[in-house]
């Protein structure tokens, strides 16, 4: 049988500051899909349920990624009709693994999401891998361990990086910096040259795996290691 992977996308649609569109990032799901498909199965979820905002500025970005756009005409039906969180957070242990899609939308919702919270600590109390892309460890930020020691303190993370951010020109429309709260958070965030693979595993101070990778093309290693998590 085999492992489930519950994938979690954002609902935030635009960032508040200039009411520009965003969502979630379409190579960072089109790439770690290519990798996990036909190896795991996949339950997709989002805070509120039903339609999950892909940004339509990463289909721009990716209109000359063959995976990206092979996946935005192939996949539809797995980002509009997300599971809501409420309803597949009591159903938490069915699930091998956790993965955070990212895009700028999860800066603003699964940061402070409370469910979305509730199970990245259960997975971290039940030793399952814990994963997240580009901004998508913004949602590791406020988990803590059943010790009641933040998720990430000690750990090496890394995420989008300050420089990146300002690359893109959405510094100034940001809630914060992912770098700078995941460095002040772990003590380890690390990271490579602008918009360089760069994927990391570390244990969480529960022995879990904690996966993160730095931005768009660090997905297919994401994905890698969730498989490698897994024993697969």
């Amino acid at each position: 049988m085999a492992p489930k992977v519950l994938v979690i996308l954002t609902s935030q649609a635009v960032i508040p500051a200039n009411n520009h569109p965003s969502g979630w990032f379409l190579p960072e799901f089109a790439h770690p899909f290519d990798v996990l498909t036909g190896k795991v199965d996949l339950t997709v979820a989002s805070p509120k349920g039903g339609e999950a905002p892909l940004d339509p500025g990463s289909i721009k970005f990716a209109e000359n990624d063959a995976s990206s756009v092979k996946f935005l005409q192939e996949q539809k039906s797995l980002w509009e009709n997300t599971v809501k969180l409420a309803d597949v957070l009591p159903k938490a242990a069915e699930f091998d693994a956790i993965f955070y899609v990212g895009g700028h939308g999860p800066m603003f919702d699964l940061t402070n999401d409370p469910e979305s919270i509730a199970l990245i600590e259960k997975f971290d109390a039940a030793k399952k891998p814990i994963a997240a892309v580009c901004h998508g460890p913004a949602a590791l930020l406020q988990a803590k361990t059943s010790s009641g020691q933040p998720l990430i303190q000690g750990v090496e993370v890394t995420g989008l990086s300050n420089a990146e951010e300002d690359l893109i020109g959405t510094t100034p429309v940001m809630p914060f910096l992912l770098e700078t709260e995941l460095e002040k958070l772990s003590g380890k965030y690390v990271k490579t040259e602008p918009f360089g693979n760069k994927v990391v595993v570390s244990p969480s101070g529960n022995g879990t795996s904690i996966i993160t990778g730095q931005n768009p093309a660090s997905g297919t290693g994401v994905g890698e290691e969730i498989l490698k998590a897994l024993g697969l």
